[in-house]
């Protein structure tokens, strides 16, 4: 079984990003800027923020901390977005979700510019992807498919079954998977909760994508055998982490599968770098 090491790739991907800026730095005047919002003390938000000024750092670009408590105010966090919209310096603005009880998350991501989007959950954003037009993409599905095509497995002409149809995965993940394109041009299915015959439906699939948010929820009898599976969950269990995905007993079925963690993990983050480096070039005027 091929073993889709995301961690790998990610570490690729940032050195690739460095040389990027190194090279337009002069033509540019300054590095790329990121500005990351964390409101509050949840601990996953801070280990998943320090991991992306860490990558920040790696790939050449200058990230901006602003570390507000649990009892901002909606207005207090609106203005500060507006302020990152104006500078000039900043090219995205990503805001560490989930917000504390009280603040309205989604009104936060619309207040962000669309040209500074680069999480791509604005609805501008979005509905670019739908339509299959230019624009920044959510950082989780668009690692994927990034991570597909670092190993040239390509979903083309494939049947794909996407498990969870979240704004955050599902849904973006099985649009970027039936666009046309060498890495994607898939026939795709989307389960839920919903879906009567779970099991019979990820059967059929060639490509399986497991975004449920639900721990080992998939298992080896729900796998074609030489299926490419591509596990998006992380839990923290008494066993330790885990995904959606019965990882060990899917290894002997798959042809290929992305490991919990340092699978779909580590490619959030560098699609994240990625898409802010994409908007440095953008708004400095760097060609490429």
């Amino acid at each position: 079984m091929l073993l889709l090491d995301g961690k790998a790739t990610a570490a690729a991907i940032r050195a690739e990003l460095k040389e990027e800026v190194a090279a337009g730095l002069a033509a540019a005047g300054r590095a790329p800027g990121l500005a990351v919002i964390l409101v509050g003390e949840d601990p996953a938000s801070q280990v998943y923020v320090r991991n992306k000024e860490r990558g920040c750092e790696e790939a050449g670009i200058r990230s901006e901390a602003f570390r507000l408590p649990a009892d901002t105010t909606q207005e207090t966090l609106e203005v500060l977005i507006d302020e990152l919209n104006g500078r000039a310096d900043i090219d995205g603005i990503l805001l560490q979700l989930p917000l504390p009880k009280g603040l309205n998350s989604q009104r936060c991501l619309e207040r962000i510019s669309p040209k500074k989007d680069v999480d791509g959950f604005h609805p501008e954003n979005m509905g670019r992807l739908a339509l299959g037009l230019p624009g920044f993409r959510p950082c989780t599905p668009a690692g994927v498919m990034t991570l597909l095509e670092r190993y040239d497995l390509s979903p083309s002409g494939k049947k794909a079954v996407v498990v969870g149809r979240s704004n955050i995965v599902g849904k973006p993940l099985a649009l970027m998977l039936g666009a046309p394109g060498k890495y994607a041009n898939a026939t795709v299915t989307v389960c839920h909760s919903g879906t009567p015959n779970l099991a019979e439906e990820c059967r059929q699939a060639d490509f399986l994508f497991v975004a449920a948010g639900r721990p080992c929820l998939v298992t080896s009898d729900m796998v074609k055998p030489g299926a490419v599976v591509v596990d998006v969950g992380i839990h923290r269990t008494d066993e330790g982490l885990v995904g959606d995905c019965k990882y060990d007993d899917i290894t002997c079925i798959a042809s290929a599968m992305t490991p919990v963690p340092g699978g779909v993990g580590p490619m959030t983050i560098a699609q994240l770098l990625i898409n802010t480096v994409i908007s440095w070039k953008g708004r400095t005027g760097i060609a490429g």
